[in-house]
């Protein structure tokens, strides 16, 4: 572990990212998911593996939801913790899929094909755009909270194998990494469209479908743009989502869950949306939130 590591300022990332709620959810499946597809690359690969097409696409959703609310529990970047095992399970992965591609992948036109920039714009999906896009629906965040959130992100994204010059202290330096990878990134091909519709198949087939598609395409067109939309081949809504979600979030932060004991109340509610979040993915299957393994449990 590097001498860098706060895990007390870890724990606090965790217990920020917990009271994001709904608004971390809806924004890493929509502004960081779905918005990365706007590029080439990475999307082909996604593609070739099957990784989110077809029947699959319901599944690798579940898993980097799994994945993205264990490591924001108690303690669960410590050595062989839930959180910490999933994110080197993640490491092993790409070691696979980089070893399983590398004669058929076209490596000069691609560089690697999970390379060290494609886990650093994958890097600031999680964290700076998380970030962004939550206070874009009018949650509040202090400069405090994004250190101790970027914090966290810095370790995972060393044990996923991110070299030190993509890793980060601040949101701001996030930002500028972020914008100078976009300025690289490869214009959209035929497997953003793909990919985009098949998580929105998996949407609507999920409870309530109609309207979790119907939501999820209003706030899409506001975080994305109208061009983007058509470029994906996407409907095109109305943002009365994202002007409910801003509304709600006023009223969540600002006036109901001030102080302390309104950022516990906070906490409690985020892991109540992630179990339902959770269950709409796997059903029965899945345990609860609070049953993940403990560091005891997970050596």
């Amino acid at each position: 572990t590097p001498d860098w590591v706060d895990h007390a300022l870890i724990a606090e990332g965790g217990r920020v990212a917990r009271r994001l709620g709904r608004n971390a959810a809806d924004v890493l499946l929509q502004l960081s998911l779905i918005g990365g597809y706007r590029f080439g690359g990475p999307t082909d690969l996604l593609v070739a593996t099957g990784g989110l097409t077809g029947d699959m696409t319901r599944r690798r959703i579940a898993e980097t939801q799994k994945w993205s609310v264990a490591i924001m529990q108690p303690d669960a970047l410590l050595p062989y913790a839930e959180g910490w095992r999933l994110t080197v399970h993640v490491r092993a992965m790409h070691a696979l899929v980089n070893r399983a591609f590398s004669e058929s992948w076209d490596v000069e036109r691609w560089g690697l094909p999970i390379n060290q920039t494609d886990q650093a714009a994958t890097l600031g999906l999680f964290d700076g755009v998380l970030l962004l896009g939550s206070r874009a629906l009018g949650v509040p965040i202090t400069r405090a909270e994004s250190h101790a959130v970027m914090h966290l992100w810095k370790y995972v994204g060393w044990l996923m194998g991110v070299d030190d010059q993509w890793l980060v202290d601040s949101e701001r330096e996030r930002h500028r990494l972020n914008y100078h990878v976009v300025r690289a990134q490869a214009d959209i091909t035929a497997a953003g469209p793909e990919l985009a519709q098949a998580i929105m198949a998996t949407v609507g087939a999920m409870p309530y479908g109609r309207f979790r598609r119907e939501r999820t395409l209003s706030m899409l067109t506001a975080f994305l743009g109208v061009r983007s939309m058509r470029e994906l081949g996407l409907p095109v809504r109305l943002p009365w989502a994202t002007v409910t979600a801003i509304a709600a979030n006023t009223v969540r932060y600002r006036v109901l869950h001030r102080g302390e004991v309104g950022k516990r109340r906070l906490e409690r509610w985020g892991d109540r949306v992630a179990q339902r979040v959770l269950h709409d993915y796997y059903g029965d299957s899945e345990q609860d939130v609070g049953a993940l393994d403990t560091p005891t449990r997970g050596r």
